[in-house]
């Protein structure tokens, strides 16, 4: 049974609208099954005409006039929230920080965390409304006993949950994902909202990092960390050449090491380690990173914390299949062994735990163990 409080009773809803396609489709469906549906952007850009160059980023002002349009069109009121400090705080300067320390983060998750389900959230129960909605591809399941979980879309290739594993029971209790049970193409979604009359129909998706229009991740961390020059060595330490910051790199990593000279076996090498203790980058073959098990911090979970060792999937980015893993709960860490060895597994990703399409939660990778000789 799925997303039943939807079809019991109308509720309060606050529909997240970015000024894309997919939130302005899950507004109108959440007002057309009934809800008293008011629309919000949230502003997150203290300088919000930096934050989108052509299909790249999000949060302009012409993002929130679109917006609002859809809400106009839709029929239903519509405010602009700041929240550019809050979203500066906790995902901007927490990415900035994560690769200044050598791991590698998801903002998106981040965000997802700390401002759609926490902040927006928050702020949404104080002011009366029931439940949150957004544009997310991921599916509410409601149980008898009224308890809420969170599965997989429908539609698995548009499948957005690895990013939402961070929500809590709570959370997911205020939750609304109207486009989860959608089995259609992204055409199909901008021809409903063609339909329904909304001019975000044919606006380009928004890609990569919002924060960086450009896409340039690297001379994004230079600019706010300043450049620091380093070693980039093989696993026997031999010195192959120089970067400018460790924090452009990350595991598995192959284009742009520019050393140079040739590997002995003339295979490519990939981004092994690094190290912003000494700011050294460490390279080797494909085989070395192979990861057999892992051990992960800051658990989640979408629901009761499981007990006991348990056999599960996982999913470790947001566009990665799926593996098999035998996972436990040890002094609050996650303990985490693969079927088969995994590649280019970084501290500081997400892993995302799945009991079959439903999600059991999330922890953030904070050390690995390599098949063969580990050099983190």
């Amino acid at each position: 049974m799925t997303d039943t409080p939807q079809r019991t009773r109308p509720l309060r809803v606050l529909a997240a609208m970015s000024g894309g396609v997919d939130s302005a489709v899950a507004a109108a469906r959440a007002a057309e099954a009934g809800h008293d549906v008011t629309g919000v952007h949230l502003a997150l850009s203290a300088n919000p005409q930096s934050f989108r160059t052509g299909a790249r980023g999000c949060c302009t002002i012409e993002d929130s006039r679109d917006a609002r349009r859809a809400a106009d069109v839709i029929g239903i009121p519509f405010y602009v929230w700041d929240l550019a400090d809050r979203f500066r705080e906790d995902v901007v300067e927490d990415f900035v920080a994560e690769y200044e320390a050598g791991r590698t983060p998801n903002p998106c998750l981040r965000c997802n965390e700390k401002i759609k389900f926490a902040a927006l959230l928050d702020k949404a129960l104080a002011l009366g409304f029931d439940a949150v909605c957004t544009g997310h591809y991921a599916k509410i399941v409601t149980l008898p006993d009224g308890s809420r979980e969170l599965h997989r879309a429908s539609d698995l290739a548009k499948d957005q949950s690895y990013v939402l594993g961070v929500l809590d029971a709570k959370q997911l209790a205020h939750a609304m994902f109207p486009l989860g049970d959608t089995v259609t193409t992204k055409e199909e979604i901008r021809a409903e909202a063609e339909r329904r009359g909304l001019a975000v129909a044919k606006k380009p998706d928004s890609h990569d990092i919002c924060f960086i229009a450009d896409g340039d991740t690297q001379g994004f961390l230079a600019r706010r960390l300043g450049r620091a020059e380093g070693d980039i060595v093989d696993e026997s330490g031999t010195k192959l050449g120089t970067h400018e910051g460790a924090y452009g790199f990350t595991i598995g990593q192959r284009k742009g090491l520019r050393i140079g000279t040739p590997a002995p076996d003339g295979k490519p090498r990939y981004v092994l380690d690094i190290s912003p203790v000494t700011n050294t980058v460490t390279v080797g073959p494909a085989s070395s990173l192979d990861v057999g098990a892992l051990t992960a911090i800051r658990p989640r979970w979408c629901g009761t914390a499981p007990t006991g060792p348990g056999t599960y999937t996982a999913q470790l980015r947001a566009h990665g299949g799926e593996t098999e893993v035998r996972a436990e709960l040890v002094d609050g860490e996650l303990r985490v062994t693969f079927a088969e060895p995994v590649r280019g597994v970084a501290p500081g990703q997400a892993i995302v735990l799945y009991d079959g399409t439903r999600v059991v939660g999330s922890a953030t990778i904070a050390a690995t163990t390599r098949t063969t000789a580990d050099v983190a």
